[in-house]
Order: C-alpha cells, then sequence, then structure tokens
C-alpha cells in the first residue's frame, strides 16, 4: 500500500497516473493476429486456442447439444439468481427507452429524432481466472432490448476445449443468436473482420486483458465501432468518521481480487477510520482465494487521508473513477459534485458487487480515467439516434431567406439554389 497523510494539490496529477503499458510491442503483435484471422479465418482461431489456451477445438461453434446441456451443470440456485439479475438488469434499462418528440421549431418545419438498432454486436466474455458471466447479462439484455437482429458472443475454451456452462447458460437466456470458442485479440479480430462461422459485426462489447483492449482500439481500422476504451478495473473509495471499515475494506478487496492491475484508492477525512480500514484491508485479504493475485494489487494501491469530503471529491473528479463509493452519513449533498464517474455507490450498505451483479445498473464502465468523457453502457450503447425532418411548402418560404444567405456566405450556391428553385 502506498499511504499519502494531506498530499498537497500539486502532487495529484502523479497520484491519477495509471500503469503505462510498452504500446509498440503490443501493437506489433495485434497487427500479427489480425494478418493471420484475415488470411486463415477458422484455422487460425483454432490455432490461437491451441496455442494460449491449450484447448484443442475441432470447430469453433457451440453446438446446440452444449448449450442444452449447460443448463444441467449449474446448480438451480444459480440459475434463480441469474433469472433475478436479468429481471432487475431488464427493467432498469428498459425504463431508457424513450418516446418520440416531434417538435416543430417553426410553423411548417418538423424535426424528430428515432432510435435505430444496431444490427450486428459482437459480444467478448474473458474467460480466464473469473468467468464473467455477468457481464453476459449486463451486455446481452440491452443489445436484446434495443432491438438488434444478430447477437454474437466469443469466449475463450478451458484446456478441454470447453466453455464454462454459467457463460453458456446465461447466453441463450439472454437471447444469444450464436457463441464460439474464442478468446483475446484473436476473438476481436474475429468479430471485426468475420470468418467461415463468425459473422462481421457492427460493433463490439465487452473487457478484457490489455491485448483484448488494443485489439478493440485496433479493430477501428476496420469500420467497426466499440464500447468504449477500457483498462484495468478500478474502485475509489470515499468515507467519512460514520464509515465502516469492515465495508469499506471489502469493497476495495472486491476490486483487487479482479486482477494485479486493478486500481484501488481509499480516502477519508477521519484518522480513525483510515488506520481501521487498513488493519480490516490487511486481515481479510489473507481469507480470500485470490489473495495473491490480490496482494499484487494492493501492492501499488493508494491509501490518503485528507482535509475535507470536498477535497476527496476533487481528487475523484480528477482520477475519474470507474466505480466510486460514498461511504458517508450524508451523502446527498455531495452527489452535485460528481463530474467524473462510471457508477457511484451511496451510503454504506451500497457495496460495489451489487452493480456488479444485481441492482439493474449496468457494471460495463469507463476505466482509466476515460469516465471524463465516456459512459457506461446503456441501451443507448446499442442503437444509433437518426434524426427527420419535414417541411412543408410554408414552413420552406419561413426558413428559406435564412437558409439562402447562410448558403451564399459560405459559397456553397447549389446549397442556395435548391432553396430558392422550390421558392420560385
Amino acid at each position: 500500500m502506498k499511504i499519502y497523510r494531506y498530499p498537497e494539490t500539486k502532487t495529484w496529477p502523479d497520484l491519477v497516473q495509471r500503469p503505462v503499458f510498452e504500446r509498440e510491442e503490443i501493437s506489433g503483435l495485434i497487427a500479427g493476429i489480425f494478418e493471420a484471422v484475415e488470411k486463415d479465418g477458422d484455422q487460425a482461431l483454432i490455432g490461437f486456442n491451441k496455442k494460449f489456451d491449450k484447448a484443442v477445438t475441432p470447430q469453433i461453434i457451440v453446438s446446440e447439444a452444449e448449450l442444452e446441456n449447460a443448463e444441467k451443470e449449474i446448480s438451480e440456485d444459480l440459475k434463480k439468481a441469474i433469472q433475478q439479475a436479468k429481471e432487475n438488469i431488464s427493467k432498469f434499462h428498459a425504463s431508457q427507452i424513450v418516446e418520440t418528440q416531434k417538435i416543430e421549431t417553426v410553423k411548417g418545419v418538423t424535426c424528430w429524432r428515432e432510435n435505430r438498432a444496431v444490427e450486428k454486436v459482437g459480444i467478448y466474455i474473458p474467460g480466464g481466472t473469473a468467468p464473467l458471466f455477468s457481464t453476459v447479462l449486463m451486455l446481452a439484455v440491452p443489445a436484446n432490448l434495443a432491438g438488434c437482429q444478430e447477437i454474437i458472443l466469443c469466449t475463450p475454451p478451458d484446456c478441454n476445449g470447453d466453455i464454462n456452462p454459467a457463460i453458456l447458460f446465461t447466453a441463450k437466456l439472454c437471447g444469444i443468436t450464436k457463441v464460439f470458442k474464442t478468446g483475446g485479440a484473436q476473438a476481436v479480430a474475429a468479430m471485426a473482420l468475420g470468418t467461415e462461422s463468425i459473422p462481421k459485426v457492427y460493433k463490439i462489447f465487452g473487457p478484457g486483458n490489455q491485448y483484448v483492449v488494443a485489439a478493440k482500439e485496433y479493430a477501428q481500422r476496420y469500420g467497426v465501432a466499440i464500447d468504449m476504451p477500457a483498462g484495468p478495473s478500478e474502485v475509489l473509495v470515499i468515507a467519512d468518521s460514520k464509515a465502516i471499515p469492515e465495508f469499506c475494506a471489502a469493497d476495495l478487496l472486491s476490486q483487487a481480487e479482479h486482477g494485479s492491475d486493478s486500481q484501488v484508492v481509499f480516502m477519508t477525512t477521519d484518522f480513525k477510520i483510515f488506520t481501521e480500514t487498513v488493519e480490516a484491508v490487511e486481515k481479510q485479504v489473507k481469507k480470500l482465494p485470490r489473495n495473491e493475485m490480490a496482494g499484487q494489487a494492493l501492492d501499488h494501491s493508494l491509501f490518503i487521508l485528507v482535509n475535507s469530503i470536498d477535497e476527496a471529491l476533487e481528487f475523484s473528479n480528477l482520477y475519474a473513477p470507474e466505480h466510486l463509493i460514498l461511504a458517508l452519513e450524508d451523502f446527498a449533498p455531495y452527489i452535485p459534485m460528481i463530474s467524473n464517474a462510471g457508477s457511484v455507490f451511496l451510503g454504506n450498505y451500497s457495496c460495489e458487487s451489487a452493480g456488479d451483479y444485481a441492482s439493474g445498473t449496468n457494471h460495463t464502465l469507463p476505466t482509466n480515467a476515460y469516465a471524463k468523457n465516456y459512459s457506461g453502457v446503456s441501451l443507448d450503447s446499442f442503437v444509433k439516434k437518426v434524426t427527420f425532418q419535414h417541411l412543408s411548402k410554408e414552413g420552406l418560404k419561413k426558413i428559406g431567406k435564412t437558409i439562402e444567405i447562410m448558403a451564399e456566405a459560405e459559397g456553397l450556391i447549389a446549397h442556395k439554389n435548391a432553396v430558392s428553385i422550390r421558392l420560385k
């Protein structure tokens, strides 16, 4: 842990810096993977499965039999939990559907905007040390609500060539069109380029390691959109004298266990809460199955004592965390001060895990300070906004002169003539 007591404002830019990866080396590797997938399609993916995941996969697509069997392999309790989470996520995202509003800007000129779904979307789900079936819910549910026609999913197989049954069960539950056994940067390349089995998509969603992130950025060269830039998971907790140290520690560790590169920040105005939270973290981490990974994340974590909650929020807005927890007795006055955060958790009982799984909000959020200019995934992520306008003869007369004057001033006479010919 890195402990700071009342750091000066001039030191903050250094404190909010995230680790920097060797971009050039990664970029070269990503370019090679895209070239291989473009050239050899499914065979390249089968080869990468063997190379990176030690998995033999004669075919890339998950069969109907595998999808059916997955339901039998997970417990009834887990099925019920996934169902309840799906209901909450559906309810929250369905509330984001808005009715079309037609606006008459002047008499005879009507303008409006309508949603159109992104027709083909690809979802990437990491397999690795934590099979994130919860992310299937977070991405497939709003994709279905938006009306996406084709929703495919790529996820890495295990060494036996199988996919985690919870991922398959959730995929089927959420209406995923097809599931494919491929992970890492090669999965992103396949969705961006298309192969014999995997259709090319228009937009790619989902988290991943630094290679997946780099591949998503590279995919944009092929005219494919992505949900957002991303990096390691992160949380910033701000606590007052009424915070509960054991709760704060648990929230910090829930992010630290994601990976050794996870970002964990704790800030408080109270010295007693500060020391007790540090002690609680050291005690709880020993009991975690993933304690080695969490411990590595804690090595570069920040524990900061500050003069006021206002100061902590000023630091938070500079840091722009993926998750922000206000472990405050009276949090309401501080809500308007929050400018940059992916998702915010208010009070001692709003644990970050609730947003990760079942409260209803989306857990696919901007990291690496991108909360300054990106939102988390929502229903809007899966639609385009198309504007419409209808001008009557009277409407064109009302604004025709304005258009003619502006077009002529810009030297675009054909634009002017498109109006003039109608007015005559």
